[in-house]
């Protein structure tokens, strides 16, 4: 990767986490994963993009980014059987190449969206080039996809079973116009031993929140 996403981390003590009958449940089963799908407004998002000619996709993802940083139940990832809050949630997603196939870009965050927009950019066009699949190793990412084509309303992940993983993912979908407002469906998945319904609303608060305000902080 052509950029170092920083991996700073507390690992919570079990012992007094309100939530370890949860965490003791769920990380047994084979897919702990539960998830949502929702229409956000994402209109000021997308009119700021546009204004100043930056990728709508890339500042969709900051601003989910930014939700998921304010979101402690995002931060927290399953290492080796334990629970590890993370400083900072980067971003990762798939990225089509000239050839028909897809790469992996892995995004540094950064709290303004032209620092990230920046970056990013350079990040997908470095993977647009190359054709092999890179993979972040760490765990303090969001996997990221988008579906440009469908105004989806339920969505499924490949997954492999054998390998542990409790990064959440998030999928975009076709944005629509209707009434001067553009929205889109977006899908939401999380490990349950981490986060349960409610936390994935406190995201989605926090996410339409930033969507409304493309240039804050």
């Amino acid at each position: 990767m052509a950029k170092e996403l920083s991996e700073s981390a507390v690992r919570l003590d079990l012992n007094t986490w309100n939530r370890r009958s949860l965490f003791e449940l769920f990380n047994g089963y084979r897919e702990p994963y539960h998830g949502v799908c929702l229409r956000v407004d994402c209109t000021g998002t997308f009119d700021y993009s546009k204004e100043h000619r930056i990728s709508v996709f890339l500042s969709l993802l900051h601003r989910s980014l930014s939700a998921a940083n304010k979101t402690e139940n995002f931060k927290l990832r399953v290492v080796n059987g334990e629970v590890w809050r993370y400083e900072t949630i980067h971003g990762g997603s798939a990225v089509g190449r000239p050839n028909g196939t897809i790469g992996f870009g892995h995004y540094a965050y950064y709290p303004r969206l032209m620092d990230f927009v920046r970056e990013a950019s350079v990040e997908m066009e470095r993977v647009r080039k190359r054709s092999d699949l890179e993979r972040y190793a760490g765990q303090n990412i969001i996997r990221y996809s988008v579906l440009p084509w469908f105004d989806f309303t339920s969505v499924s992940h490949a997954r492999d079973f054998a390998v542990r993983d409790s990064a959440p993912k998030i999928t975009f979908g076709k944005i629509t116009e209707a009434a001067g407002r553009r929205t889109m469906p977006v899908s939401i998945h999380v490990h349950h031993a981490l986060a349960d319904g409610s936390h994935v609303a406190e995201f989605v608060q926090h996410f339409e929140q930033c969507l409304k305000m493309p240039e804050s902080l």
